[in-house]
């Protein structure tokens, strides 16, 4: 077990270098471009796959980091590029999380590689689990699966919206709800393949920032899957469905809340980037920006807003670092500390980039300047992944053991 520490070791810290240089001159120069069209930035996916930024091992060795910094420290360079860009990059890391926690060693040898392709045709993944009724409400999912014995075939129908990669992934992740009776302890994963009959994209999202993120419903009309797609397998479906029918999934239950906890401060972590982002380009325009004869920064209004947004970033860090190692080293979440970290980030983020748009005045509100994309970027990092009214109810459970409602 990794003790925590700020101080990075040798190849965390080349492993930083490494990613903020492909931040600075691949993706910071590309990003304007990529949110005025409000497309997937295929040649940036194509550039990040070629240096193997884009690829199963370098994600399989982030995420074996035993310190759990690793994680974070990617996605906050690639989000102080851009967001959008570095979610479009790294969006294909939610299906491959969901087929790496719920497949067989087959199933993950097999579909895990086809998720991102190969730097001469790359592929990406979506998962999905949102619906219209069933954002923040997961067991209200609609989605069916329904097992056809004749043909060891499962039927998947519904609807999902928001998801990222929605429609143009190669590999989807569904989630859907094979005995609705149980709720969420009645859900089961499946791959469905791009071309698949029956899967379609429905509605594409034009979103307020992280433009670059494709974003769009998925739509599931008599979608058959061999029975060989059921992440996991029947066998190990069939016997927990019988245990919750028992009343016995509560511990399954407790086990979903710690990885979403885990999860939580990679999200954390990209709100971070933003807000950095954000911070140091208002501190160099309020050295350069003189008014009254003098720099902007040399009066208390402004050097007091810059230190404070230094110390909310700083601190915002801190949580997340301290979250990521604890989902590492096993320590466990008593109080919520991934929901914590992804909370503040967050609100960090929306925060930061305001007071940067306000310190730069009407130049932050037009888009020669790109604190005004940093800020729509930063408002859904208070919404999706769980909103922050969710990640206060989820805190308070934990530090109260009450089921606050």
């Amino acid at each position: 077990m990794a003790d925590f520490s700020n101080a990075l070791n040798e190849d965390q810290l080349q492993l930083q270098k490494w990613v903020h240089d492909f931040a600075e001159g691949v993706v910071r120069p590309a990003a304007h471009e990529w949110d005025e069209r409000e497309e997937t930035p295929w040649p940036i996916i194509e550039e990040a796959a070629k240096v193997g930024l884009y690829s199963v091992d370098f994600v399989g060795n982030m995420f074996a980091d035993p310190t759990g910094i690793s994680v974070p420290m990617v996605m906050e360079e690639m989000a102080w590029g851009d967001a959008g860009i570095g979610l479009a990059i790294f969006g294909t890391t939610l299906g491959v999380a969901a087929i790496f926690a719920n497949g067989t060693p087959e199933q993950i040898g097999e579909w895990i590689p086809q998720c991102f392709g190969t730097p001469e045709k790359v592929a990406v993944a979506a998962f999905c689990v949102s619906e219209a009724d069933a954002g923040s409400d997961v067991s209200s999912m609609r989605t069916r699966a329904v097992y056809d014995e004749a043909t060891d075939e499962w039927v998947l129908d519904g609807t999902k919206t928001w998801i990222t990669n929605g429609g143009i992934a190669d590999v989807h992740v569904v989630v859907a709800s094979v005995d609705p009776a149980l709720k969420a302890r009645g859900q089961a994963s499946f791959i469905v393949p791009r071309g698949t009959r029956g899967l379609s994209q429905g509605q594409k999202f034009k979103k307020m920032g992280i433009r670059a993120s494709h974003t769009a419903e998925v739509v599931l009309d008599d979608v058959r899957v061999p029975g060989r797609l059921l992440l996991g397998g029947k066998e190990k479906l069939d016997a927990r469905l019988a245990r919750a029918r028992e009343g016995k999934a509560g511990e399954r239950s407790q086990a979903a809340l710690a990885t979403f906890e885990r999860t939580r401060p990679s999200v954390g972590a990209q709100a971070v980037g933003i807000a950095r982002a954000a911070y140091e380009y208002a501190l160099e325009y309020a050295k350069e920006r003189k008014q009254f004869g003098r720099a902007i920064i040399e009066n208390q209004a402004i050097a007091f807003k810059l230190a404070r947004m230094r110390m909310h970033v700083d601190a915002a860090r801190l949580l997340v670092w301290n979250a990521s190692w604890r989902g590492a080293s096993g320590q466990g979440f008593a109080a919520a500390e991934g929901s914590q970290s992804k909370l503040f980030a967050g609100e960090t983020a929306v925060w930061v980039t305001d007071e940067a748009i306000q310190i730069l005045g009407g130049a932050g509100y037009v888009r020669e300047h790109p604190v005004e994309r940093w800020h729509r970027d930063a408002k859904v990092f208070t919404i999706f992944e769980g909103t922050s009214e969710i990640q206060h109810l989820i805190i308070a459970r934990a530090i109260s053991g009450l089921r606050i409602a």
